[in-house]
């Protein structure tokens, strides 16, 4: 299931082009464009890079919702189900394949980050902590879109269910700080979950990790995760 599902991934240019690329895309804008503009007490691209590590994450959902929709909707359940194939392994199957996806694009966009400048203070054992926040957030919010996808009436709407989850890294502390925010909006990115989760990265590639937001991320991670595990084995159960 996994090969299968990550060989349509390869297979679509649209959704190589927003898992991988965009991202990439948009590091640039923001470094390039923007950067200048916004005083965050450091050079933009070390600022910026965990909040863009994030967005990387979420920008291959859409597909992964889709994909998921597609499989319900399309009769191929049926053929599985006369098959000798494990029925939890349809949906890990979707969830492997979005985290390998979701590593890539992060691996692409640290190279980037690299050619621009990035200059982490990161020690082997922060970057094994980037690397498990990484990980940790793709299987969480893979598991959410999954349920997301599986709770869309077609494909078109299942990859529409994923747009908050990419909008919502703009209202967190991946652009800016929070606490240069209007009111409303700055209390609101404060205690979002993404905040939390960005906050860990951002201090773990400076090489002075927090173990409040530390605790706050796995926990947010943890709480998504089973919430989509619990909606996406249910909503999988009553429509196949």
């Amino acid at each position: 299931m996994l090969r299968r599902n990550f060989k349509h991934i390869a297979r679509n240019p649209t959704t190589v082009f927003n898992a991988v690329l965009m991202p990439v895309i948009i590091m640039l804008m923001f470094v390039y464009m923007f950067g200048d503009a916004f005083d965050v007490g450091v050079d933009y691209i070390d600022y910026a890079t965990p909040g863009l590590v994030l967005l990387a994450v979420c920008y291959g959902l859409g597909s992964t919702a889709t994909a998921v929709n597609s499989d319900m909707t399309t009769g191929i359940i049926n053929r599985f189900k006369v098959m000798d194939v494990s029925r939890s392994a349809v949906l890990t199957g979707h969830v492997v394949a979005s985290l390998l996806t979701n590593v890539i694009a992060v691996a692409v966009l640290l190279g980037v980050a690299f050619l621009l400048g990035f200059g982490p203070s990161a020690s082997a054992l922060d970057w094994l902590g980037v690397a498990g926040m990484v990980v940790l957030l793709g299987f969480s919010t893979g598991w959410l879109t999954i349920a997301l996808g599986l709770a869309a009436k077609s494909p078109e709407t299942a990859g529409l269910a994923s747009v908050p989850l990419v909008m919502l890294p703009f209202f967190s502390s991946a652009i800016v700080p929070a606490d240069t925010m209007g009111p409303g909006l700055a209390q609101f990115a404060q205690y979002q979950p993404f905040t939390p989760i960005i906050e860990t990265m951002r201090g773990l590639l400076a090489g002075t990790p927090s173990a409040g937001d530390a605790i706050l991320a796995v926990g947010w991670c943890v709480a998504i995760a089973l919430a989509g595990y619990l909606w996406a084995a249910a909503t999988f159960t009553k429509r196949a």
